[in-house]
């Protein structure tokens, strides 16, 4: 389905996030006149139009709609991201309470986050913000019963199907159960986020005292 988003873009509506990817990565590989940008998400892609091409939306719906007809999924492999995490303590305060809620112990918790490759589905609520899924049934819990006004930047957090680290100081209401000391966000980069739709996210455990020795940049960005 495809249907106007406020003035100037076009929502399409696909089956999930390979779908939603693999649309905006062919939009940008081969673009469509008039299209300014596509932003993909979870189950749709956000198409944004130049301004004066919000008159031609009927016919750029139906260029797309032709797109997403002969679109061939997984275009474009993404690349492995190594996550280095200190779980539990300061850097995860909820790490036990979590665990409690899965009937698991907070090592098991560890080491079940910590073997869990997972993909970056989708970026969104806050700039280098990556949601990355999807979680074993194990591993799902709620939100917060009270978000925290303030989560600390590298924050690794779980909700639901979903595992996310926080790319800055923000507002949150998933459970923290460990932190990064990687940067994941940097304006004056080029590209300024270090995950992307269609990466493979994997963690490495790091101690507490490991937490100042480590980079504070990937030297893979």
């Amino acid at each position: 389905m495809i249907q106007p988003f406020g003035e100037h873009a076009l929502l399409v509506e696909l089956e999930g996030p390979d779908a939603a990817r693999s649309l905006a990565a062919s939009l940008e590989r081969d673009p469509v006149d008039g299209v300014e940008a596509a932003i993909p998400g979870l189950g749709s892609v956000l198409v944004e139009l130049t301004p004066p091409a919000g008159d031609r939306a009927g016919e750029l719906g139906a260029q797309l709609a032709d797109r997403v007809a002969s679109l061939t999924l997984h275009e474009g492999g993404g690349r492995v991201r190594t996550i280095p995490v200190v779980y539990g303590g300061a850097h995860g305060p909820d790490l036990d309470r979590t665990a409690a809620v899965l009937g698991i112990s907070a090592d098991e918790l560890v080491a079940r986050h910590a073997a869990t490759e997972l993909q970056v589905l989708f970026c969104g609520f806050a700039p280098g913000f990556a949601y990355l899924g999807e979680l074993p049934q194990g591993l799902r819990v709620p939100r917060l019963d009270t978000p925290r006004t303030r989560t600390p930047s590298g924050s690794v957090a779980v909700a639901g199907p979903m595992s996310g680290i926080y790319p800055a100081e923000l507002p949150g209401g998933w459970p923290v159960i460990g932190r990064t000391p990687l940067l994941l966000f940097d304006a004056r980069r080029d590209p300024p986020a270090y995950l992307a739709p269609g990466d493979t996210v994997r963690w490495e455990p790091i101690d507490h005292d490991g937490w100042s020795d480590r980079p504070r940049t990937a030297d893979d960005w």
